[in-house]
């Protein structure tokens, strides 16, 4: 058996075909552009990396962007401060903080600061509870682009028994909660589960997000199933490769998604699915009901 490989890019590629469309009508019928800012703490140059194909994704589908960078010694007030006039700008619709920021930094202060309405990365309290209990606004970027990988491929997710390697609140643990939602049945692995490989066997759809390079081998995934690679690693040489040993896994699954040209150009492409619809939400007049109490509650537990 050899897998087929599941191309992200063009996939991300229909999806940026309908976001100009979208972007196109919302013009046409004499409405504010898109907006999406971002901001960039630092000079991390990976980081670096990231904005900028962000902005060039912006750009290609006709939301206009602004780019705010600060020095890696500004206060986390003047950031917030930043996010909070943001909130009120009409013209924005969107607001992405960069990550990682610097050590002194509270990150969920800052991501608690940006509006529910367009916290399009899908980190605030409300959209992550949301997984939970229903009503999220926007979902993160990456788990949704993983869903709509799967969807494209019309891989069936209801009844199958899926396994998620890797825990974090960014990947992890909402890709998860978005996969129960489909009705299948989820195991979460992470950093300490022991015997890994006795539950990645069981798998239908394996899902890696562990962030260690060449994490799962052939004889980790059963055959036939489905293993979506979401881990992106440089080697010394400076070679890029995912979580799991491609070539040897692609050899048993149905299934692969590539590292690079994988999941990575599907989470640019969801940022800017969210981004236009915070748009079009905003031109419709649509209000979301927060209960700001709880979510500070939260937040102060945090």
């Amino acid at each position: 058996m050899t897998a087929i490989t599941i191309d992200g890019n063009a996939v991300a590629a229909k999806i940026r075909n309908e976001c100009r469309e979208r972007v196109k009508r919302l013009v046409a019928r004499g409405a504010t552009p898109p907006g999406l800012a971002v901001i960039l703490v630092g000079s991390d140059p990976a980081s670096e990396v990231y904005v900028r194909n962000k902005i060039r994704a912006c750009n290609d589908v006709g939301i206009r962007s602004l780019e705010l960078r600060f020095p890696p010694d500004v206060s986390q007030q003047v950031v917030v401060e930043k996010i909070e006039d943001l909130n009120q700008d009409p013209s924005i619709h969107g607001i992405l903080v960069q990550l990682p920021l610097p050590p002194s930094f509270d990150i969920a202060k800052i991501l608690h600061t940006i509006s529910v309405e367009k916290d399009v990365d899908g980190f605030h309290l409300y959209n992550v509870g949301g997984l939970v209990a229903g009503g999220t606004v926007f979902p993160p970027c990456t788990p949704y682009g993983v869903v709509k990988l799967l969807e494209h491929e019309r891989i069936p997710i209801e009844g199958k028994n899926v396994v998620v390697v890797g825990a974090s609140n960014i990947v992890g643990k909402p890709m998860a909660l978005m996969l129960m939602q489909h009705e299948a049945t989820v195991s979460i692995c992470h950093a300490k589960t022991r015997d890994l490989a006795q539950f990645t066997i069981l798998a239908d759809i394996l899902i890696v997000a562990a962030g260690r390079p060449r994490l799962i081998l052939p004889e980790m995934v059963r055959t036939g199933a489905v293993v979506i690679d979401v881990g992106i690693n440089r080697l010394k040489d400076g070679t890029l490769v995912g979580d799991v040993d491609y070539a040897g896994v692609a050899a048993k699954a149905s299934y692969i998604t590539p590292v690079p040209g994988g999941v990575g150009p599907m989470t640019v492409s969801m940022l800017l699915y969210n981004t236009i619809g915070s748009c079009e939400r905003w031109q419709q007049q649509v209000t979301i009901p927060i209960p700001t109490s709880g979510i500070s509650s939260l937040v102060a537990a945090n």
